[in-house]
């Protein structure tokens, strides 16, 4: 599967306000593997930057003056991210800049062009529930290196949440290997491990455990008020 992390900066935090995009970047992954064909794109917002936004990208407004217009670059774009995965965190911010943009120059939203569309930051507050989940705490909770983070880049930031995403996705793709088909692509498929030919040993409790492990039923079926599963399917 072909996915492509993305990461916008922006001139403020309001598309519907007029805020745009300055800056573009994308990392391309296929089967799980950094390929090298990445995208990354500087742009004349046409306004300036607000204040409290320099201070989180450092872009200047002088900078960005000669950069190409969204407009000339929105084809290029579009058939980069053609029928691919995207991943992106926060991507409700992202692809309501994004759509804006595409809705100046007379195209469709950006979900008309991909696959599918992953937040990686609604995976994080799945999978850590009442924790900070910015893409800095993750970086320091997966063990990524983002010490040369010092302000945000969108190349940067999609290179370091390519890497976040494959620590947090690791134990869904453990049965995943990379196959080649007929025609020498490469592709994903599961594989299925034969145990018949192992006599796989059976260790049984001794009595310690199992005397533990009635006290441990006895005290769940007080608990509950004898209304316990094992309890009911015994009296049946």
């Amino acid at each position: 599967m072909r996915q492509i992390v993305l990461d916008t900066e922006t001139t403020g935090l309001s598309a519907e306000g007029g805020d745009r995009i300055i800056e573009l970047g994308c990392v391309e992954l296929y089967a799980r593997k950094l390929t090298g064909n990445n995208l990354h794109f500087y742009f004349n917002p046409e306004r300036d930057s607000h204040e409290d936004a320099l201070k989180v990208h450092g872009i200047s407004n002088e900078f960005l003056r000669d950069k190409p217009k969204f407009a000339q670059l929105a084809d290029d774009i579009l058939k980069y991210l053609s029928d691919a995965e995207l991943i992106i965190h926060n991507a409700a911010f992202d692809m309501g800049f994004l759509n804006k943009e595409l809705e100046r120059v007379g195209k469709q939203p950006l979900k008309s062009y991909v696959s599918n569309v992953i937040d990686t930051l609604v995976m994080a507050k799945e999978m850590f529930p009442g924790k900070r989940n910015s893409l800095d705490a993750l970086c320091d909770r997966l063990e990524v290196d983002n010490s040369g983070r010092t302000l945000h880049g969108a190349l940067l930031d999609a290179e370091l949440l390519a890497d976040v995403y494959i620590n947090m996705t690791r134990g869904q793709e453990a049965l995943l290997i990379v196959a080649a088909d007929a025609t020498g692509d490469a592709h994903s498929s599961l594989v299925g491990a034969d145990l018949s030919q192992y006599a796989l040993p059976v260790l049984t409790a001794n009595p310690q455990e199992i005397a533990a492990h009635e006290e441990l039923l006895l005290q769940l079926d007080k608990s509950s008020g004898g209304k316990t599963v094992w309890r009911q399917t015994q009296a049946s």
